[in-house]
């Protein structure tokens, strides 16, 4: 879902400045591990430019909003006609089928609000309950309380030695860095940070920007990164056998 989000924020500060952040910019600011909330981000990219005073938090929000749903967040999907609507997903329906077919649990740890995580999943991935943690449900990312939480509910077991491998797969350093800390917090358990670019480094003519990107990934801690997310199934499959 990162790609509308993307797009919102670079919209939300055109609309407080005037200048629109290129989509390097915003990776260079997400590449720092701690901006993985946008309305966060969209506010810091306002600050590094100059702009006084800030937009209070909430009128920031409420913009934002507007931009990124189209329409009343709280109200039916069907009604919003905002940059949700266009998103580029990183999976498509067939990818949960292999997972299943494999015997992996899995679920969803996002940084999106509960009714855009639920659009997505529901109406453009054709998933009607997944287990998901959303916005609220547990601290921003990199802060790994959603990642633990979701890994015990899905391992139906304590986390530690006896529990199965823990893989996350992520477009973000803040996805790395959760891994990680992940890791310090309970050490006897197995994690694996799966991490892939972005769909807006995924097109032609971008290659190279894609490779500084992926360095980053790397460089936060990543232990494999996918061409695309396509590709975790089989490497599950793997480093498990």
């Amino acid at each position: 879902m990162s790609g509308s989000y993307r797009r919102a924020l670079a919209e939300t500060v055109h609309h407080y400045s005037g200048w629109k952040p290129e989509p390097a910019q915003v990776d260079a600011l997400k590449s720092e591990g701690l901006w993985n909330n946008d309305w966060e981000a969209s506010l810091e990219l306002l600050r590094r430019h100059g702009l006084a005073p800030l937009p209070s938090h909430g009128a920031l929000v409420e913009v934002f909003s507007q931009l990124y749903f189209g329409g009343d967040p709280d109200g039916p999907p069907e009604g919003w006609q905002g940059f949700i609507r266009e998103e580029t997903l990183l999976v498509q329906p067939p990818f949960f089928e292999q997972l299943g077919q494999h015997g992996f649990a899995w679920g969803f740890v996002s940084g999106a609000e509960p009714a855009s995580a639920r659009f997505v999943l529901h109406q453009r991935l054709g998933l009607p309950q997944p287990p998901l943690i959303a916005m609220g449900d547990a601290p921003d990312k990199p802060d790994p309380t959603g990642l633990l939480m979701l890994a015990a509910r899905l391992a139906t077991t304590e986390l530690g030695l006896e529990a199965p491998l823990v893989a996350y797969v992520g477009d973000t350093v803040a996805d790395v860095e959760t891994v990680q800390r992940a890791r310090a917090r309970h050490p006897d358990q197995a994690f694996v940070s799966l991490a892939v670019a972005p769909p807006h480094l995924q097109a032609a003519g971008v290659g190279a920007q894609r490779l500084v990107y992926e360095d980053q990934l790397r460089q936060a801690g990543a232990d494999h990164i996918l061409a695309t997310t396509a590709q975790a199934p089989e490497l599950l499959n793997h480093l498990l056998g």
